[in-house]
């Protein structure tokens, strides 16, 4: 599939031939909801503790005699009912972790990519540069492409005054297209990738790799 490629000030001036392997796959919303669920399972720490009563730092005696006060019998000040009792069946650490085969996982991206192409979310720029990392300059750059929706910079390794340059915009990020995920994918109104990220991609998601 030929697709344009802009330069920096928004205008085409060239195509490229996208994949039809990585960018015309079938788009499968329930593997991209399976990925998208194991991701974000797989960022909780799963560190969160609470105190149940036997944990509870409190007198062992009684608190009030069984009988006698009108009030319900308690044998203890660490019961749950209590303010500054022990918390029934609250979390505990344990692990979130999601697991999902490999192959599941490209086929989540290649139909996240496909998604993006469908509904014109994709921009291709030749070149993404900026002199220096400054976030007025990526500012201008990320407004003259795709105006003041949200955008995902995906970016070549190697370049790194982007990414310093986008880091302090609220509506952007940047990504290196090695690790592309369904969550950054999805999460912005326009995907922006430089011809150098491009390659990347094609030789990651594609079919012979």
């Amino acid at each position: 599939m030929q697709f344009p490629v802009m330069d920096s000030a928004g205008r085409e001036v060239s195509q490229v031939e996208l994949p039809a392997d990585i960018f015309e796959a079938k788009i499968n919303l329930g593997l991209m909801h399976q990925a998208f669920v194991r991701q974000m399972a797989n960022a909780r720490q799963g560190t969160h503790s609470t105190r149940s009563r036997s944990e509870i730092r409190a007198t062992g005696g009684k608190w009030y005699r069984q009988k006698g006060t009108g009030r319900a019998r308690h044998g203890a000040q660490s019961a749950p009912i209590f303010v500054g009792g022990g918390l029934a069946h609250g979390p505990k650490p344990r692990d979130y972790t999601k697991k999902l085969p490999k192959k599941m996982r490209r086929g989540a991206i290649r139909s996240t990519l496909s998604a993006l192409v469908r509904d014109d979310q994709l921009v291709v720029v030749d070149k993404l540069e900026i002199e220096a990392p400054r976030t007025k300059a990526m500012r201008e750059l990320i407004s003259t492409l795709v105006g003041e929706q949200s955008a995902l910079l995906v970016v070549a390794p190697e370049q790194k005054t982007l990414r310093k340059g986008v880091s302090n915009l609220p509506n952007a990020h940047s990504i290196i297209a090695n690790y592309l995920n369904v969550r950054d994918l999805l999460k912005y109104d326009k995907v922006i990738m430089s011809l150098d990220a491009l390659d990347v991609v094609k030789g990651i998601w594609g079919a012979g790799a």
